[in-house]
């Protein structure tokens, strides 16, 4: 169990009269961020029979999540259901999609919450979101492992690391973060006489959370970062990760957090946009998910800019094309593995995951061969069984998006499916991961987002290294993740200029996926988001307004200055 954080002022460290609520600087003694450990879930282990146990609960019953406002549950007749990817007539949850009038409701009482949740003390704040982790690691880690393996269909290890490790992360990291920050206080030259400050407001109006399926963690972080800060929430959680979300809202209500911070809204994207983005109480959107989305929503918010109490955070991060460039010193076996689990890990539903490769002519056949021998090896299959490497895709839609592309490789005379590429929604929405060689790089399916197993290889002559170098980010508008695999020090140093725009997130002989807490914030620019960086030390900062202090002890006794005497 962490230490608790106490509440000191500034003021009170100066020994000097002032407020208490002015500039609540939050202190945490002896305290060491550390990332959250990753379970093994070894056979015969005590937490893989705890998994065991969730994961047949969770699979015996449909969960009944309800929508919830300030604390109220409400159900519409607007009903869905979650179901899992892998076995599509397999129910999980039902749940209810919130009308305009419910959203609008969501947005009256986040912002009335607000007013009070942020003068609560920054302690007691970082005390609830301090027990929520713990909550999380403990309690609640089998139910949101087991919850995101069937509803989501992740393997168990990618399960620990998302819903579990990375979720944890975010909550203490973030604490973490405001700590660090409230340490700055601006200069004082003579406190006896003046002392200047700052405190960390919340935004009067309310924060929209927009969250994906594809990383739970990410739904948390959304939600939960606006409100450590003092704001209120309207969080639509995604249909296809319902059940998670769900289960994230009951620990965090369980650790203390008020009702009306954070609202729980499953709600019809439109329907959702629409009314977030009409109302004048909107001070900000966190989203991640698809570029059309992102560009609808911030057309909106330009369009009704004059409406608006403050302008709004816009807060995104939309996905990418992310590429390994593989040099001729590159290390083949490193190359191999780095890419198989970068490109198939997760059904490639990561933002981060590797869709297109570009290897040197004299290392391609050794890579090929390398790339398709492990291939065969990769079991595709139900979640609960834990050799399985990688699930199904999402849904329907996603699968028939994914399958678009591989019709699309088969039937062009410049590109061939190598392996994998079968495709079969019978039970599940099955996708084998599949790689495609492409002899032209400027193929779109080189270029756009597929958001699945689809991995591209161009295999460029080993004299064209300069002229393949600029393709990586001239051919494509995202800027994501990417890595670079080279023995070569010199090349390494060259490129890592030569390719600083296109990846806000960048490897160096390591895959372009799997990014930590605290280790490598997350996020990209261009196409790919705004790149504020989840899990890095400045994201808070995005979800305050900043209020500077100036309290003079010394009263004004005339108006001239000495020198007009």
């Amino acid at each position: 169990m962490l230490p608790l954080w106490t509440s000191l002022s500034h003021v009170e460290r100066l020994n000097v009269r002032f407020l208490r609520s002015v500039v609540p600087a939050a202190k945490l003694d002896d305290f060491v961020i550390k990332n959250e450990p990753v379970l093994q879930y070894l056979k015969g282990s005590r937490e893989r029979r705890d998994l065991e146990d969730a994961l047949r609960d969770t699979a015996g019953k449909c969960e009944d999540v309800p929508i919830i406002i300030g604390g109220e549950e409400i159900r519409t007749n607007d009903v869905h259901y979650q179901v899992m990817p892998h076995n599509h007539k397999k129910k999980i949850a039902k749940f209810h999609h919130a009308s305009a009038e419910i959203v609008r409701k969501a947005i009256s009482t986040a912002t009335d919450a607000q007013k009070v949740w942020d003068r609560t003390p920054l302690s007691e704040r970082i005390n609830i979101w301090l027990k929520a982790a713990e909550l999380i690691s403990t309690k609640y880690r089998m139910q949101l492992n087991a919850a995101t393996m069937l509803g989501q269909s992740k393997t168990v290890i990618q399960a620990e690391i998302d819903s579990a490790a990375e979720l944890v992360d975010f909550f203490r990291f973030n604490v973490h973060a405001v700590k660090e920050v409230s340490k700055c206080q601006l200069i004082s030259e003579d406190p006896k006489v003046t002392l200047n400050s700052t405190r960390f407001r919340g935004i009067d109006g309310f924060i929209a959370a927009i969250s994906p399926f594809n990383f739970t963690a990410i739904g948390g972080n959304l939600a939960y970062t606006p409100a450590l800060m003092g704001n209120g929430v309207v969080w639509k959680p995604s249909d296809t990760a319902m059940l998670s979300s769900y289960i994230i809202f009951k620990a965090v209500h369980e650790a203390g957090l008020p009702a009306g911070i954070v609202n729980f809204v499953p709600a019809d994207g439109p329907v959702f946009g629409e009314a977030i983005t009409t109302s004048p109480l909107l001070s900000g959107i966190n989203f991640t998910g698809s570029v059309p989305t992102f560009n609808w929503l911030w057309s909106r918010v330009g369009l009704n800019i004059s409406k608006y109490r403050n302008y709004p955070r816009l807060v995104g991060e939309c996905g990418g094309k992310n590429y390994h460039f593989v040099h001729p010193s590159a290390d083949v076996t490193s190359v191999v593995m780095n890419t198989l689990r970068a490109a198939f890990e997760y059904c490639g539903q990561k933002c981060s995951a590797c869709s297109r490769m570009y290897v040197p002519e004299s290392l391609w056949p050794k890579i090929k061969e390398g790339l398709l021998d492990n291939l065969k090896q990769l079991k595709v299959a139900d979640p609960m069984e834990f050799d399985t490497f990688m699930g199904a895709v999402i849904d329907e839609k996603a699968f028939k998006r994914i399958s678009s592309y591989i019709e699309h490789a088969n039937n062009s005379e410049n590109l061939k499916v190598i392996g994998g590429g079968q495709c079969d929604s019978r039970t599940g929405y099955f996708v084998q991961p599949t790689i495609v060689e492409t002899k032209n790089p400027m193929d779109r399916i080189m270029l756009e987002e597929i958001f699945g197993p689809v991995l591209t290889v161009y295999p460029y002559k080993d004299g064209d290294v300069e002229e393949t170098l600029k393709l990586v980010g001239s051919s494509t508008p995202y800027a994501l993740t990417g890595a670079v695999f080279a023995e070569d020090e010199q090349f390494l140093k060259h490129a890592i200029e030569e390719l600083k725009m296109t990846a806000g997130n960048f490897y160096i002989n390591d895959k372009c996926t799997g990014a930590v807490v605290g280790q490598q914030p997350f996020g990209g620019g261009r196409w790919s988001g705004t790149n504020d960086k989840a899990g890095g030390p400045h994201y808070v900062l995005r979800w305050t307004s900043p209020q500077s202090v100036k309290e003079t002890f010394v009263p004004l006794s005339s108006w001239d200055y000495p020198y007009m005497k």
